[in-house]
């Protein structure tokens, strides 16, 4: 018998043995060994929106650190893509790629962005992606279309670095050929940053999200009763009174001329169209209450940190009422450089009918007056409208009549399905419910002709998803209201009507919980989804 001196150390020998038997069994990698670049390979299964068509050719095309990106032809515009994809793929998997302008080296594992013999019945959108086992080829009739083809590019990317551990010395791609382009040409999402006001920079990276899923529009709400976010030059008070608060008070916030231009621009290089807002007649007490002149009784009203709506108007019979809608629509339209400039017009139900509609006209012809094209929320419908306004549709289908009476064009932002400030349901901290739960499911169930009569898709330009931000005050919040219900409605806006359901959707949208996870993207973990 053993005593308990050597029990314990025959049982520290075993141990030791035990260890030395397991270490010849299995190479214990190093610390660097374990950051050791592998092999990875991408899908073609998790694209969103889902493209017009999918050709798998059944080879594996290698992309390494040591492929080019070849731009054809070399200019500003292909040299950004070129930069804007590197960049990504950098990002991503710490390929370094270099951007080259020399056809030759259209083989040997690399990358081709080209408009040279684009297809120009895939309209400016539209692109042909063809992956060989010798290169991928990107084509397009213009660069918007490259722009467009990359996002694609990038979702198969990301749907391979969730199997590498640190970084990949390899990627294999399956060939394919894929030929695709929007069904509506109006494919967007709008920011309310008048209850809640948001940087340049916040405002740059919901640019970057859209982007990512082939949206081309960013409606911003400039104005509301709780802020002016514009600086407008000939009437400096609307930013500094009326810019000075927001929702439960605090300290607002406004944009710059030169700030704005910032947004402008950064839009405009991912191809996306900035729409301004200046709501009016109603939702304007930051105006009224920077100046009483707007006012009809001249009466300066105390500013307003609430979210009830109706209240407020600016007097419609008063010269200096058309001289200060002339004054701001003149700036603000100067400085964008997009064709279209957003009225409001809703809710305006402190306004006599027949003063609402005298206003509609007038504000009409100065929005013209200044080369733009003017939109306005769905009430504007009452009105005589010019043939090229654009009525966006929110709530009431009995007006739409209306607009397409005069051959208006339609945008379908129907509250019930894309107000992406709803609540997902019951348990949702943040947003309302006065539209009632829009889970995922829901904001992808519907289609544009769906829940009105009389119009065909030959009325409607697209889909609009606006983001009212009464109960959002940060970054982090609009992620979580915007995700993962934004990539359905981009999918409405871009995919065939016969290309969309619900039940294979779902599984590609569960891949994308990883793609939001790497980009550090807040999102709402629905139990819709079974989540990767």
């Amino acid at each position: 018998m053993y005593n308990n001196f050597e029990k314990k150390l025959l049982r520290y020998f075993s141990i030791i043995l035990f260890a030395l038997l397991v270490m010849s069994c299995k190479t214990i990698p190093t610390s660097s060994e374990s950051l050791k670049q592998i092999d990875v390979e991408a899908t073609l299964d998790n694209l969103i929106p889902i493209p017009v068509s999918i050709n798998k050719t059944g080879g594996i095309f290698v992309l390494s650190g040591g492929s080019n990106i070849c731009i054809e032809p070399n200019n500003d515009e292909t040299i950004f893509i070129g930069n804007y994809l590197a960049d990504k793929i950098n990002s991503m998997l710490q390929f370094n790629l270099p951007i080259i302008s020399d056809e030759k080296h259209l083989n040997n594992g690399n990358i081709y962005l080209t408009t040279i013999g684009g297809d120009s019945s895939l309209g400016e959108e539209g692109y042909e992606l063809i992956i060989n086992e010798n290169s991928m080829t990107l084509k397009s009739y213009q660069p918007e279309g490259l722009f467009r083809g990359i996002q694609s590019i990038i979702q198969i990317l990301y749907s391979s670095i969730k199997h590498a551990l640190n970084s990949a010395s390899t990627l294999k791609i399956p060939t394919c050929t894929i030929r695709d382009s929007p069904r509506f040409t109006w494919r967007g999402v709008m920011l309310d940053v008048a209850r809640h006001f948001f940087s340049v920079d916040d405002v740059k990276k919901v640019i970057d999200m859209i982007a990512y899923y082939k949206l081309n529009r960013f409606h911003i709400h400039l104005t509301d009763d709780q802020g002016w976010r514009i600086q407008i030059n000939s009437w400096p008070n609307l930013t500094i009174h009326g810019g000075s608060t927001q929702v439960g008070g605090g300290a607002g916030g406004y944009y710059t001329q030169q700030d704005y231009s910032k947004i402008v621009n950064y839009a405009n290089d991912r191809y996306i169209t900035v729409v301004p807002e200046i709501d009016m007649p109603g939702h304007t007490n930051a105006a009224v209450s920077s100046y009483p002149v707007l006012n009809c009784d001249g009466i300066t009203p105390a500013s307003y940190i609430g979210v009830d709506v109706g209240f407020s108007s600016l007097c419609i019979n008063k010269d200096s009422t058309y001289i200060f809608v002339d004054d701001v629509i003149r700036e603000l339209s100067s400085i964008t450089k997009d064709p279209y400039l957003h009225i409001g017009g809703d809710e305006a139900l402190a306004t006599d009918i027949a003063d609402y509609i005298d206003f509609v006209e007038k504000v009409q012809r100065i929005v013209h007056s200044h080369g733009k094209q003017l939109i306005g929320w769905e009430e504007i419908a009452q009105s005589r409208l010019e043939e090229n306004s654009i009525v966006q549709l929110w709530k009431n289908s009995n007006i739409v009549q209306n607009a397409v009476g005069q051959k208006a064009k339609l945008i379908r932002s129907p509250s019930s399905k894309i107000y992406l400030d709803m609540k997902y349901d019951s348990s949702t901290l943040l947003g309302q419910d006065w539209a009632g739960y829009i889970e995922v499911s829901d904001a992808y169930n519907w289609d544009p002709l769906t829940f009105i009569n009389g119009v065909t898709e030959d009325n409607i330009l697209g889909v609009e998803a606006p983001l009212w931000t009464e109960t959002v005050s940060n970054l982090e919040e609009i992620e979580f209201m915007l995700f993962p219900r934004l990539p359905g409605i981009a999918e409405i806006g871009w995919s065939p009507v016969v290309l969309r359901n619900w039940e294979e959707y779902k599984l590609r949208l569960a891949g994308h919980g990883f793609h939001w996870k790497k980009m550090g993207v807040n999102f709402y973990r629905s139990n819709e989804i079974d989540w990767e």
